[in-house]
């Protein structure tokens, strides 16, 4: 692996070795074990939109593993208007081991690893959320014992998270339904794209505008955010359209009783998703948001080539 942007860029063989790898450092680190594999290595990130997850759990991740990593706010660097993404790319790779960014536009990651010598992550972009995807396929994966034959079901914007999660389930061998309202679904390429991978996969990719029909027979139930980064001008008009798809007590009873929820946070508490459930039996919300530190250690191990 050179870098980490987009799933499709790695085979499914590719994906499931990141998995494993996430699961034997998640056991080590509960067993007392970090290994210091990233002793000498420090990871650069470069914010453009705010965090919690994403800049907790690398930078957690890197100083477990015996590294270190330097957070860059977005006034530091003003990507691509203060100083180019190209220049940026190369300044830093005399610097750092690695670089993790969290952007608006997908070029900009592209573009930093265009020109940078070291492994780029795509920590988050317009596109795609990959270091996401990864965590959202381990809790699935350790909840429900493996990704093959599971029904996901993703209910809302189809948005950044909507795209990874597709991706990496079906690439693992799981059905994937999406549900929203008209003019919110996935891109025509992600749609083309997950058509010709359920043919490849044998898996089902189904487009489902109501909910309750969609999650008929779900094993997982994800929801995100109606109002993404970037976005904020669009939220009166989404807050009309969105409450049908709202994670609650009701669409839950239409699932399989032993549904899990799932949520890549933050989330607006009784918007897209009820207090009941998010606090209630089938949530593993925090579990999930937990899992992005050991994933993102597996990501790293590979790029590192330390594992």
């Amino acid at each position: 692996m050179k870098h980490f942007l987009n799933i499709p860029d790695h085979s499914t063989d590719e994906i499931q070795e990141i998995l494993d790898v996430a699961v034997k450092l998640k056991a080590e680190h509960f067993a007392g074990g970090n290994r210091p594999l990233f002793k000498g290595k420090t990871l650069a990130m470069i914010f453009q939109k705010p965090s919690l997850r994403t800049r907790i759990s690398f930078d957690m991740a890197m100083r477990h593993m015996g590294g270190d990593a330097l957070y860059i706010s977005p006034a530091e660097i003003g990507l691509g208007q203060r100083e180019s993404v190209a220049d940026v790319s190369r300044v830093l790779s005399g610097y750092v081991s690695a670089i993790m960014a969290r952007v608006f536009e997908h070029k900009h990651v592209l573009e930093l690893a265009r020109y940078s010598s070291l492994p780029v992550i795509n920590g988050l972009s317009d596109l795609s959320h990959p270091c996401q995807g990864m965590a959202d396929a381990l809790t699935i994966l350790e909840k429900r014992g493996t990704l093959k034959g599971m029904n996901i079901v993703y209910v809302g914007d189809a948005n950044n998270v909507a795209i990874s999660l597709m991706h990496v389930s079906m690439l693992l061998g799981a059905n994937f339904t999406v549900s929203n309202p008209k003019g919110y679904g996935l891109p025509a390429e992600e749609i083309q794209y997950a058509e010709s991978l359920s043919t490849k996969a044998g898996v089902r990719f189904l487009q489902i505008e109501d909910p309750h029909l969609a999650v008929k027979h779900a094993d997982v139930i994800y929801t995100d955010t109606w109002t993404s980064m970037g976005q904020e001008a669009e939220t009166a008009v989404r807050e009309k359209i969105f409450p049908p798809y709202q994670v609650n007590q009701a669409l839950l009873q239409t699932a399989d009783k032993d549904v899990i929820v799932m949520h890549c946070l933050p989330a607006h508490r009784n918007h897209e998703l009820t207090d009941e459930v998010a606090d209630g039996p089938n949530s593993v919300i925090f579990p999930q948001a937990h899992n992005r530190l050991h994933a993102q250690k597996a990501i790293l191990a590979k790029l590192f080539n330390v594992v």
